[in-house]
């Protein structure tokens, strides 16, 4: 059973649940300021036993503070997760009907594709296989550029992305987590994370796969990760668009 929470786990969790996910670097600085803050014994590298006992108390409520990594540049990123799938947390949604098939055919293609990103133009072309009604194209127009699934969609929908597209995702043969946007290997189909493939290959005259041990024929990607200052807004889209090279 999980110790009781004092003052310290409140605010933590406060802050969790007003901005929704915190860059890993503001989530140790916001461990430590919550413990000095209420006079409570902070050790630097206690933060997931201290998000353990968080959860557990989060458990009944079908939701949990999670761990995860940005498939861009491989920091690490803390989320407060909706674990449930019930009528309740459908209805609690903001969208519409329409509006939520037309993201779950977005998902699809971004499953889909090799690259894990979908282009605007394929997302405006849904508008008319949409159930139960179709959109006008004016209501799905988007900016150009392609599209990925954000870090705290890929956090938030986890479990339903392995069960759903179990056939199409693969996760990384370094970290373990979904893969979406990554290397493959060309001879065993291993794949792996941009940030996990600069961070393994880094040094090594001959890259090879860790899976299969064969030649890694692949650019090794430079990933420049940077600290971040100040907490993201509280609101992440789902959908996040990254500008065509």
């Amino acid at each position: 059973m999980a110790a009781a929470l004092n003052d310290s786990h409140r605010r933590f969790l406060q802050t969790i649940m007003s901005q929704g996910i915190l860059e890993g670097s503001v989530t140790r600085k916001l461990h430590r300021h919550c413990c000095e803050t209420h006079k409570v014994y902070y050790k630097h590298d206690q933060l997931d036993e201290f998000i353990k006992n968080i959860n557990g108390h989060l458990q009944p409520l079908f939701m949990e503070i999670r761990k995860g990594m940005s498939e861009d540049d491989g920091r690490q990123y803390y989320a407060l997760v909706n674990l449930a799938e019930t009528e309740i947390t459908r209805m609690a949604s903001d969208y519409t009907e329409t509006e939520l098939e037309l993201f779950k055919k977005t998902m699809d293609l971004v499953l889909e594709s090799e690259s894990g990103m979908v282009s605007s133009t394929d997302i405006l072309n849904l508008a008319d296989q949409l159930q139960p009604k179709k959109m006008k194209k004016k209501e799905v127009e988007q900016n150009d550029g392609e599209y990925i699934l954000s870090t705290r969609c890929i956090m938030e929908l986890e479990q339903y992305i392995r069960n759903m597209y179990q056939d199409l995702v693969k996760e990384c043969n370094i970290c373990r987590n979904i893969t979406l946007q990554g290397q493959t290997c060309e001879v065993c189909g291993a794949k792996i994370h941009l940030p996990c493939a600069a961070k393994y290959f880094r040094g090594r005259d001959e890259p090879c796969c860790p899976n299969c041990r064969q030649f890694w024929p692949h650019e090794i990607p430079d990933v420049n990760r940077t600290e971040t200052s100040m907490p993201p807004p509280s609101f992440t889209p789902k959908m996040r668009r990254r500008h065509r090279e």
